[in-house]
């Protein structure tokens, strides 16, 4: 077994089947969110370009609904987790000194349910009767009208959520077990805690789902009434069901951009992080917090004042260890001797941007105000700011910082820096908008509108396409990476980078750490 360990990667297609290699399966994971990038932007475009102008042009109202939903859950299951799930496989043994993943072959397992979940999600758009209309929640009775698809999009969440556990163990169990001797629980990098707190998340609410949708299941096929009206069930039942599982997984989404951001912020203003633990006690607080303000998303269902003022409240505490994190990141900035790489731009981005939607989140938990607000476009507006330049900036700072150590070869800087302000741009330019027209009563999921929202309509889409676009040269300058154009990384790469992680060759060898190694 020794001397095995030395051997380069095997090749061919079957190094990518079967491979239980925790850099191949964080790339993997990492080229399957981009595809899904791509896939899921193109719904979002087809939304864009419908509401360019008001009046039905391109597509038909069932066919506009169908994009909404799957464009929502393509980019939440099929982009963004799987993301930071490559982040994860790819660096959390890097970062602990763990020679891989504690279970390698559940790993490769757990990545190749996702392709065909995706696909046989975003196949229902060509079943008799097309795809789910009735948004990302899956609403009854609207989901169950969805016809021929409806059994198929049950299974392919099934099978993304089973996906999703199965990464989480891994993680929980690699971290728990695997770190280097000398690395106390505290003192692992952030990354890694926000990854172990976003895992235990992922376990507890992803069986709430699964419990959910099947619920939905037999109600459509086996006669039950859980939320049937008629049968004497209750449809606001699967409100709560649904959000007690969707509240936590916006965090779920957010806690490893933490993480990422807190490994950036500090290298590029070298200096340690400012208050590391305070910022773990933050994280595990927010965990906690997300659970307990589900119903905050049914302020307009008929709640009782008492659950009102309870979930209004809880909402609002949510503020706190979030201030807690934004503090520290700007106080780790703070005197330090800052540079502007392109992971730096879009880490400085995420913390503007992302701030900025949780002032409209601190907005939308006042219950009166969310009454006002409730399914018109400023809801879009504020969940779009936290996850556009909040976890997808994350993500692509991440891909920016890591890309050098992972293919061995720099990114195009001034390739980089042109994708950073036209995204940063566009960004603002297609959801900033959002907020005006919201408030003057849009209403969203709706391919229509009054005349007196053109002009801002017509200025979103503009920015939608541009953003869009300005996405091509991301993935350029990636391929450009992965197929070793350009200069050559050093094993440090960035001045100021520390941990483990920046002790291995750059590109990372296709096995690290045969001993455990020496914590500074």
């Amino acid at each position: 077994m020794s001397d095995t360990t030395h051997h380069g990667p095997p090749t061919g297609i079957r190094r990518w089947l079967f491979t239980t290699n925790h850099k191949d399966i964080g790339t993997l994971y990492l080229v399957f969110s981009l595809v899904m990038l791509f896939v899921g932007g193109a719904m979002a475009m087809i939304i864009r370009l419908e509401l360019f102008q008001p009046g039905l042009q391109f597509v038909n109202p069932e066919f506009f609904n169908q994009m909404t939903t799957l464009h929502a859950l393509v980019m939440v299951f099929g982009m963004i987790m799987p993301a930071f799930a490559g982040f994860a496989n790819w660096m959390v043994p890097l970062m602990i000194g763990a020679p891989d993943m504690a279970l390698p072959r559940l790993n490769n397992f757990s990545f190749w349910i996702l392709p065909f979940a995706a696909l046989m999600l975003v196949s229902t758009l060509f079943m008799p009767g097309g795809g789910p209309a009735s948004g990302w929640t899956l609403y009854p009775p609207l989901v169950l009208q969805t016809g021929d698809a409806f059994p198929f999009v049950i299974f392919s969440v099934h099978l993304l959520g089973i996906s999703s556990i199965l990464a989480a163990i891994n993680i929980i169990v690699t971290i728990m077990n695997m770190r280097t001797p000398d690395m106390p629980l505290l003192k692992m990098p952030l990354f890694v805690w926000t990854w172990l707190i976003t895992a235990y998340l992922l376990i507890l609410v992803m069986p709430v789902l699964a419990g959910a949708v099947t619920m939905l299941f037999t109600d459509q096929f086996f006669g039950t009434s859980f939320f049937q009206a008629a049968g004497g069930g209750d449809p606001v039942l699967f409100q709560h069901i649904f959000w007690f599982f969707g509240h936590p997984e916006v965090y779920i989404i957010i806690l490893p951009s933490f993480g990422i951001i807190s490994q950036i912020i500090p290298t590029f203003s070298r200096k340690p992080l400012f208050g590391h633990d305070s910022m773990v006690y933050a994280t595990a607080s927010i965990a906690f917090l997300s659970c307990i303000v589900w119903a905050h998303h049914m302020f307009t269902v008929g709640m009782p004042l008492a659950g009102q003022l309870y979930f209004m409240l809880s909402t609002m505490l949510i503020a706190i260890p979030t201030g807690v994190k934004i503090f520290n990141w700007t106080a780790t900035m703070w005197r330090g001797s800052l540079s502007f790489e392109t992971p730096m731009l879009f880490a400085i981005a995420f913390l503007f941007l992302f701030t900025f939607g949780g002032f409209s989140g601190v907005m939308m938990a006042l219950t009166p105000a969310d009454i006002q607000y409730h399914d018109s476009y400023f809801i879009v507006a504020h969940f779009h700011y936290v996850l556009v330049p909040g976890a997808m900036f994350a993500a692509i700072a991440g891909v920016y910082y890591w890309l050098p150590k992972w293919t061995g070869h720099m990114y195009d800087e001034r390739l980089g820096k042109i994708h950073f302000w036209l995204s940063a741009i566009s960004v603002n330019l297609t959801f900033f908008p959002q907020h005006f027209v919201g408030l003057a009563g849009m209403p969203r999921r709706i391919p229509d509108y009054a005349l007196q929202f053109a002009d801002l309509n017509a200025f979103m889409s503009i920015g939608g396409f541009l953003f869009g676009l300005s996405q091509l040269l991301f993935l350029w300058g990636v391929v450009r990476c992965m197929r070793g154009i350009g200069d050559k990384a050093t094993d440090r790469v960035w001045e100021g980078a520390q941990g483990l992680e920046w002790e291995v060759p750059s590109p990372a060898p296709y096995h690290t750490f045969d001993t455990p190694p020496v914590v500074k």
